[in-house]
């Protein structure tokens, strides 16, 4: 062959990273090195793989063509090393989960699915929908777990669970003993919501999309325990999951807004882009998502193993 493993790595590297600078501390190479494998590469194929503005390189059209096959190669080069060497078939995962899932079930599962599988080696990234549905469609990460829509053209779809949003508040506010509301009463409270692109804050727009400019939001915070704490201390109502809410309820430091003519239902999915060569721990992965959630109807109805702490 007239290319080489390593230039495809280092191809990829700086095809993630667009500066080749960048992309040799990924690969370990002095910057020269790397600069001299694409330019080798491209020299033996006559071809240009990248448009140059200064230091920054875009993919051009054969450059998008090949990322996926590239990378699909490396994976599966990186599974027949492991293979040879003796370990695990299954090989390494890298996940992304929106806040909600990362937080309340992501680690759990991880936790449990390494147990049984003790060779695999999962990294977890925990960030908003927008940022892991770029992860996944730029190969960053093998797979994710979100829950908000996808819309992505190069990315696959599919429904993993129904999960439903809560509206809630302290003990002590006003809407805490009314058995439900209207919505010009939550259109006079003070909100405390989750930040642009965030797939609950998507979910939460839509949902009173007719009266997003009257809503009086008085914070937006990353974080649901940061949200929870905040409508705790009475600054107001809020708007998450209420998987990430249930114990709280159960302790009564919140409480639960009833408002009917809401609908705050959307689903968690899992998201991998179409042209990813599915590895075995991929598979295996996703499988035992399935697995867990099979016989259940809404994400707070899965149980958790072992006590986990979100952070704040």
């Amino acid at each position: 062959m007239r290319y080489t493993l390593r230039q495809l790595e280092i191809f990829v590297a700086i095809a993630r990273t667009g500066n080749v600078s960048r992309a040799a501390e990924v690969v370990a190479l002095s910057q020269s090195a790397a600069s001299t494998a694409l330019a080798e590469l491209e020299r033996q194929f006559d071809c240009q793989l990248f448009d140059r503005n200064g230091k920054l390189l875009k993919l051009n059209a054969l450059g998008k063509t090949l990322l996926p096959i590239a990378s699909s190669l490396l994976t599966q080069a990186g599974e027949i090393e492991q293979l040879l060497a003796g370990k695990s078939a299954l090989g390494d995962l890298s996940v992304g989960a929106t806040l909600t899932i990362g937080n309340y079930l992501a680690i759990m599962i991880i936790s449990e699915f390494m147990q049984n599988h003790l060779d695999c080696h999962i990294a977890l990234q925990v960030k908003n929908t927008q940022a892991i549905l770029q992860q996944v469609a730029g190969y960053e990460l093998d797979l994710g777990l979100i829950e908000g829509s996808c819309h992505h053209p190069e990315l696959q779809a599919e429904t993993w669970i129904e999960d439903e949003l809560v509206v809630f508040c302290a003990p002590s506010h006003p809407l805490a003993t009314l058995s439900a509301v209207t919505v010009d009463e939550l259109l006079a409270a003070t909100w405390i919501l989750r930040e642009q692109g965030s797939g609950t804050r998507e979910t939460f727009d839509q949902a009173l999309r007719h009266h997003l400019p009257e809503l009086k939001i008085r914070l937006e915070l990353e974080h649901t325990e940061a949200i929870k704490r905040a409508v705790e201390s009475g600054l107001g109502i809020g708007c998450i999951s209420r998987l990430a809410v249930r114990d709280a309820f159960k302790r009564g430091s919140l409480v639960e807004i009833k408002t009917p003519m809401l609908d705050l239902r959307r689903q968690f999915m899992f998201v991998w882009h179409k042209n990813r060569y599915q590895t075995p721990a991929m598979i295996a992965f996703l499988d035992y998502c399935r697995t867990l959630t099979a016989n259940l109807k809404r994400s707070d109805e899965i149980l958790l193993t072992a006590t986990i702490n979100p952070p704040v």
